[in-house]
């Protein structure tokens, strides 16, 4: 009788999904404590869409940037240490055939059982590094696009995140009730991007969308009590 063949089901979207919610995440907060701010200074919906609009602008600019320098700083440490570790295999190659022993005996395998492979791996220079990169150092190759991508999708997710709670002052006469109606749609995006954050990261959907909603309604609510003290 055949066997049922294995699937594996592992997520492995983790840059693209981080990236998504560092910039949603903000996205839906910032904008959404300043609208609620400025609902609490002035009555003018032109000037809160104004002021949002401007927020959106700067915030995704200044998230994207932040995530392609982080990405590309990333980049850079991987050639620099790669480029390290292909001289010393040069010039200390017995140094580093034991620091490729010592990252076997951390799994379990003996300097005697991990010798032959050790040896097999210094004949192949670039394998070797690869191996010392990934189970020395801990460093993964980071894709070739990946600051292009990681700005683009951060800035992106910002923008679709910061139209969420301003769109309800355009379609709303006061700011009062475009903050109640931004506040209950704004709140309930939160908790869905949260419980489909936990659900895909693993980390418990309902306590993610809690905290989530938790977060941005008490940046709003400061945001709104600081405003109406000044004023």
């Amino acid at each position: 009788m055949a066997g049922t063949p294995h699937t594996e089901t592992h997520f492995t979207a983790g840059n693209f999904v981080r990236d998504v919610v560092i910039g949603m995440s903000d996205g839906l907060t910032v904008p959404f404590a300043l609208a609620a701010g400025l609902s609490g200074a002035v009555q003018n919906t032109r000037l809160i869409i104004i002021g949002g609009l401007a927020e959106i602008a700067a915030g995704s600019i200044a998230m994207g940037l932040g995530g392609y320098l982080a990405a590309q700083g990333d980049a850079e440490h991987y050639a620099q240490e790669r480029e390290r570790e292909y001289r010393e295999i040069r010039e200390i190659p017995e140094e580093e055939k034991a620091e490729c022993s010592r990252a076997f005996e951390a799994y379990g395998i003996t300097a005697a059982q991990s010798a032959p492979i050790v040896e097999t791996l210094s004949h192949n220079p670039d394998a070797w590094v690869e191996f010392m990169m990934r189970y020395e150092l801990g460093l993964e190759r980071p894709e070739p696009a990946r600051a292009r991508n990681s700005a683009a999708t951060i800035a992106g997710a910002y923008i679709v995140g910061g139209f969420i709670p301003l769109s309800p002052y355009a379609l709303t006469a006061t700011a009062a009730r475009g903050l109640i109606v931004s506040a209950a749609v704004t709140l309930a995006a939160l908790g869905i991007f949260g419980y489909m954050k936990g659900r895909y990261t693993g980390t418990g959907p309902l306590r993610s969308a809690g905290q989530t909603m938790l977060i941005g309604g008490l940046a709003a609510t400061a945001a709104f009590c600081l405003a109406k003290l000044i004023t």
